[in-house]
C-alpha cells in the first residue's frame, strides 16, 4: 500500500515560532529514521547562510537555494520528510513542486510569512494554503501593548515604514515588530472605506 503524504503549512507573523515549529517538526522526523531534508532560500541570510536559526539561537541545518530549480537539483529521490523555510521568498512553482511531492507520499511542511507588512498575502503562501491538509498559524506576542499579534510592523530607523515600500526587505528586529490588530498602523496607509455605523457601536 502506497504512503499518504501531506503537505503541512506553518505560518503567522515574525516572532511567532514558526522557525522553532519547524526546527522541533524536522528533529521529530529525524528521530524516528526518516530520510528528511530541509531547504531554505539564499535570500535569507540574517542569522546563518546554511542554517535555519530562530530568533533565540535555536539552529538546524539547511540547504540554501536560489530558486525551485535548484531546490529540485537537490532533492534526494529518497526522500520522505522534506522542510521548507521561509518559503514565502519562493517563486509560484513551489506550490505545484510541494503539492507533487506530498501527492507521492512525501510528509511535506512549509513555513513563512502568510502576510507582508501591508498586512496582504505574501507570495505563493495563498495557494499553499488552499492546498494544504493542516494549517498551523501561530501568533507572536505584540511589542507596544501585549496582547496576542498577528501582524509584521516594519520600523524603518524606529519610525513607521510607509506603505508604499518594497515589500521585501530582509531584517529581523532592527526592522520588524510583531503588531496586534489595534496597534497596527502604517504611514501612507489607505483609509479604510468601510466604518460601523455609531448607533451600531453603542449597541
Amino acid at each position: 500500500m502506497k504512503t499518504p503524504g501531506s503537505l503541512t503549512v506553518i505560518c503567522g507573523s515574525m516572532f511567532a515560532g514558526k522557525s522553532e515549529e519547524l526546527i522541533r517538526r524536522a528533529r521529530r522526523a529525524l528521530y524516528a529514521k526518516r530520510v528528511v531534508q530541509v531547504f531554505k532560500p539564499s535570500i535569507d541570510r540574517r542569522y546563518d547562510e546554511s542554517m535555519v536559526a530562530t530568533h533565540m539561537g535555536v539552529r538546524h541545518e539547511a540547504l540554501p537555494v536560489k530558486n525551485v530549480a535548484e531546490l529540485v537539483q537537490h532533492l534526494n529521490p529518497k526522500i520522505q520528510t522534506l522542510l521548507i523555510e521561509e518559503v514565502q521568498f519562493f517563486e509560484d512553482s513551489i506550490v505545484d513542486l510541494l503539492v507533487d511531492l506530498a501527492d507521492q507520499g512525501v510528509e511535506v511542511i512549509a513555513a513563512g510569512l502568510d502576510q507582508d507588512f501591508r498586512r496582504r498575502p505574501f507570495g505563493p503562501i495563498p495557494r499553499l494554503l488552499c492546498s494544504a491538509d493542516e494549517v498551523v498559524k501561530l501568533r507572536a506576542i505584540c511589542l507596544k501593548c501585549g496582547q496576542p499579534a498577528s501582524h509584521t510592523y516594519r520600523m524603518i530607523e524606529g519610525k513607521p515604514a510607509h506603505h508604499d515600500d518594497p515589500i521585501v526587505l530582509i531584517g529581523a528586529q532592527e526592522s520588524y515588530e510583531a503588531r496586534c490588530r489595534a496597534c497596527y498602523k502604517l504611514r501612507g496607509e489607505p483609509r479604510k472605506p468601510f466604518k460601523i455605523p455609531q448607533s451600531r457601536r453603542r449597541s
